[in-house]
């Protein structure tokens, strides 16, 4: 028996071959007198493959059997196919059931909702829009890697669990084995303070950064946000790189760089998914990337980014003014209306900022910048860091933080203190810009989001 081929390399084949052995999954089955048509598929790419059985060969008295679902293994010759719109097909001679499937298989060959598919998410990756979108997070998981180690950056993990933190923000979970009230007992919990699951592994990583100079983590992070919208989920994949001896200048450098790296890797290397994207998803998708990847970024100074919205006598869903957070609308008008371009904002009030951002010498605002494009808005937002120890003292009373939770990280400052920056970019928030999927829950193997946590 010959060893298994993919079906992806099946159709990409130049030449006809003897004998090909392919596994999959039963799309669908036409019976004619003497022989019957299967259209196999295992998910290696968008395309499925025709088998031809005639009546006879060995199997074929189950061909009743090979319903949608079923999964089944075909050895046979790859042929030409005299039929429109496919290179090959295969002329079975053999056929063996592997697992059958019964009338209450849910994904037959008819349109499914999204909301439907979420209830059935340990079954929707065999559908066609979610092996593309799955197919696509692989591959552009493997360009974030590719990315940063051809630029010498090393790969650093840092912690799940963690005793500080990094928004300020107070929304994590926690992490505890205590029952009870939790709060009068926190020296007795396992690790003997009050911990909880990582919302970010910025602080850490800066730890590396300030000894291995260039270094990026890849990993979940979770949110305990009750925020029920389609850009919100409560367990996902967050990219942080972090660069000693770097400033706000190389740090929005180095975002936009990759921005366009990414969605250039996407149209060269996730093509025929992008393609189906294109036509059921987002009509607009591969413009869009095309002009991500080929118009110069612009960048503006939050104050006058604010100013242009102001002007641009646009009724906004949520007024804007100064002081005041950028919503996904007032970022959309910048690249998509205002600039036609893709957009990087710098130099945010402190305000709105967390604590470890290095404040500018206005002492009104804070070195931060998002980078913004159009379809999503906001996909990366960094800054860099603040270095000064008594400015980070500062920053810390500023926003009620106890300073002894932090006595690593201020650390840093006292011994070989250099200017570092650093972004995040919530890798789904990605995967919808470059696919134009525009629900989080539906680039996400299974979707973790208030009140849901099945599968």
């Amino acid at each position: 028996m010959p060893t298994r081929t993919l079906i992806k390399h099946a159709l990409a084949a130049t030449e006809p071959r003897e004998q090909v052995l392919l596994g999959g999954w039963v799309r669908t089955r036409r019976d004619n007198k003497g022989f019957s048509f299967l259209e196999l598929n295992d998910g290696s790419c968008l395309a499925g493959i025709q088998v031809v059985a005639d009546a006879g060969i060995p199997g074929y008295e189950r061909i009743a059997e090979f319903t949608t679902g079923a999964s089944a293994m075909v050895e046979g010759a790859l042929v030409p196919s005299p039929a429109a719109g496919q290179k090959w097909e295969v002329k079975a001679a053999a056929l063996r059931l592997i697992g059958g499937a019964d009338a209450t298989y849910p994904l037959q060959k008819k349109g499914h909702t999204l909301e439907f598919l979420r209830t059935i998410a340990h079954l929707r990756p065999r559908s066609n829009l979610f092996g593309a979108v799955f197919r696509t997070r692989s591959r552009l998981a493997w360009a974030v890697h590719e990315f940063f180690q051809r630029r010498d950056f090393v790969y650093v993990h840092t912690p799940i669990i963690t005793a500080s933190d990094c928004e300020g923000a107070g929304e994590m979970f926690r992490v505890t084995t205590l029952k009870g009230n939790i709060d009068e007992q926190p020296t007795t919990d396992f690790f003997g303070k009050p911990t909880y699951l990582t919302v970010s592994g910025q602080l850490e990583g800066e730890t590396f950064a300030c000894a291995l100079s260039n270094i990026y983590t890849f990993g979940p992070t979770f949110r305990a946000e009750n925020s029920n919208t389609a850009r919100h989920a409560a367990e996902f994949w967050m990219i942080e790189p972090e660069m000693a001896f770097c400033d706000l200048q190389g740090d929005m450098d180095l975002a936009e760089e990759f921005i366009k790296a990414l969605a250039k890797y996407a149209l060269e290397h996730c093509a025929e998914d992008l393609a189906f994207f294109g036509k059921f998803v987002d009509k607009g998708l591969h413009e869009r990337l095309k002009f991500v990847v080929e118009r110069p970024f612009v960048r503006v100074p939050y104050r006058e980014a604010v100013d242009i919205l102001l002007r641009s006598g646009r009724k906004f869903e949520f007024p804007i003014a100064h002081g005041q957070n950028l919503q996904s609308e007032h970022e959309r008008f910048l690249t998509e209306e205002h600039f036609k371009s893709p957009t990087t904002v710098f130099n945010y009030p402190r305000s709105l900022k967390p604590f470890y951002m290095r404040v500018n010498d206005d002492g009104e605002t804070v070195t931060a910048m998002d980078v913004l494009v159009p379809g999503i808005g906001e996909v990366i937002g960094g800054a860099q860091r603040e270095e000064r120890p008594a400015m980070l003292a500062e920053q810390m009373q500023r926003h009620q933080l106890n300073p002894d939770d932090y006595w690593w990280y201020a650390d840093l400052r006292k011994y070989g203190t250099v200017p570092h920056a650093g972004f995040g970019l919530g890798f789904e928030r990605l995967i919808m810009f470059l696919t134009g999927v525009s629900n989080i829950r539906d680039v996400i193997p299974f979707a973790r989001t208030p009140g849901n946590a099945e599968f």
